[in-house]
């Protein structure tokens, strides 16, 4: 039975800096990932809602740092996009400073959650995430977008393939997943509710 519930959803607050950061001290677990990857898809697919997080047929177009409660214990976080290649120098370094920006001042971030479309090698792009993700003391966890696309026998490769461009030891948690068909859904909503239960064991952190 899960400790949360994942269909109590709402969208928190839509910023682009920390001013304007919800005052909540619940803790939060943020999503990250190229854009075009299906973050929207994911969120919406965790809280079966079809358009909680707006999805877009065009990339690059989430420039905002989209807050949502869940069941009034947590927030997910919605982080821009990386890596679209048609916007410009100045908006990428722009949505690149709103990442780093919340990874280094939300001091009730939990986790956060790396999203790879695993049909292909990860980028350069999500490498140097992967390097910002471990530079600020998080530990890796790896979801792989997109699995439907794939035929059975090629996920094994595309997995290993993900672990060693990012360098996961054999430890770091990656999980195959598909908004289209469902899969990963419950390890995710497991995992999820397993590091909202190791961080209620430090209360004085959420008080």
């Amino acid at each position: 039975m899960n400790n949360i519930n994942f269909l109590n959803a709402e969208l928190l607050a839509t910023v682009v800096s920390q001013k304007s950061y919800p005052k909540t001290e619940v803790p939060e677990i943020a999503f990250v990932g190229r854009s075009n990857v299906g973050k929207s898809s994911l969120l919406n697919c965790l809280v079966s809602r079809k358009n909680l997080a707006r999805t877009s047929s065009t990339p690059g177009k989430t420039a905002t740092v989209n807050f949502y409660n869940i069941d009034k214990k947590l927030n997910f976080v919605d982080l821009p996009g990386y890596g679209y290649a048609k916007v410009s120098k100045v908006e990428k370094e722009k949505w690149g400073g709103m990442i780093e920006e919340y990874l280094a001042k939300r001091e009730n971030l939990l986790r956060i959650f790396q999203l790879v479309d695993m049909r292909h090698k990860p980028s350069v792009d999500d490498c140097l995430m992967m390097d910002w993700i471990r530079g600020f003391g998080f530990e890796p966890t790896v979801i792989a977008t997109k699995l439907d696309k794939l035929k059975k026998a090629q996920i094994e490769g595309k997995l290993e393939l993900i672990r060693t461009t990012l360098k996961l030891g054999e430890s770091a948690i990656v999980i195959p997943f598909s908004s289209e068909k469902r899969t990963g859904k419950e390890e995710v909503h497991a995992l999820i509710d397993s590091i909202y239960a190791d961080a209620m064991q430090e209360e004085d952190k959420f008080d």
